[in-house]
């Protein structure tokens, strides 16, 4: 029994529980940050991927033990932890949505990859190592997050869609309500509009109806603030429908 306790190769049940249970903890701590911003991987998403990569690790390392000794036999520790970092990043890539207007998902995939290593790190017995990056992670991901709102990322990406009649004067007057916002124009596009069923008189059918698309960025100062925009915008002669993604 002293011989097998002092064998790199076997580990006792009480300490397998252990690391199972710093597994769920660090992995619980990431997933609770995410679960707060309503993110797809979620509290009990991090936990289930920490304390797995952690099972897998303990099994690559400890459960073929009883193999170790046989000729024909080579134990690679490292086998099955190479297959959970690529696992993992079929399961981020689930989290990655691409929405027209940007591509979101992209932090929540890579937090995911990190808890699996953290995971990895701690079925390996490197418990100064996983809760070093777990306090590093969070750091990351609510710390740095506040920070690069308010100094880097301080507006916000809308697209306004607009259906209209189309006049000589609409595009300026968008234009100068525009500025009036202090509102930047990345892109703007006009198409012709076929309305089934309008009810509108014959003066108004002799006129082209188009829709036109904005791009904008809007500063983070308040929620108000493209509701504002969107109100004023209403009142340009010829806009009939307005509508903000």
């Amino acid at each position: 029994m002293l011989l097998a306790m002092e064998s790199p190769w076997y580990i006792s049940e009480s300490e397998i529980l252990i690391r199972l249970v710093i597994a769920l903890v660090l992995g619980g701590i990431v997933g609770f940050e995410r679960e707060q911003h309503r993110h797809a991987a979620g509290f009990r998403t991090n936990i289930l991927v920490c304390v797995g990569a952690c099972l897998m690790m303990l099994l690559s390392i400890y459960g073929f033990s009883d193999f170790v000794n046989e000729w024909n036999v080579r134990v690679d520790p490292a086998r099955l932890a190479a297959a959970v970092i690529t696992g993992v990043g079929f399961l981020g890539a689930g989290t990655i949505l691409f929405t027209g207007k940007k591509i979101s998902g992209l932090t929540t995939a890579a937090s995911l990859w990190v808890v699996a290593a953290v995971g990895l790190a701690v079925g390996a017995g490197f418990y100064f190592a996983s809760i070093a990056v777990t306090v590093m992670v969070i750091l990351t991901l609510w710390l740095f997050n506040k920070l690069e709102q308010r100094f880097i990322r301080n507006k916000k990406q809308y697209i306004i869609h607009i259906k209209c009649t189309d006049q000589a004067a609409l595009l300026s007057d968008v234009q100068q309500k525009l500025k009036a916002h202090s509102i930047a124009l990345h892109k703007l596009s006009v198409g012709d509009l076929e309305e089934a069923g309008t009810t509108a008189s014959n003066d108004e059918l002799a006129k082209k109806r188009v829709e036109i698309t904005l791009h904008v960025d809007i500063e983070r100062k308040s929620d108000e603030a493209i509701v504002s925009f969107v109100h004023d915008l209403k009142q340009v002669e010829g806009i009939h429908w307005i509508q903000y993604e």
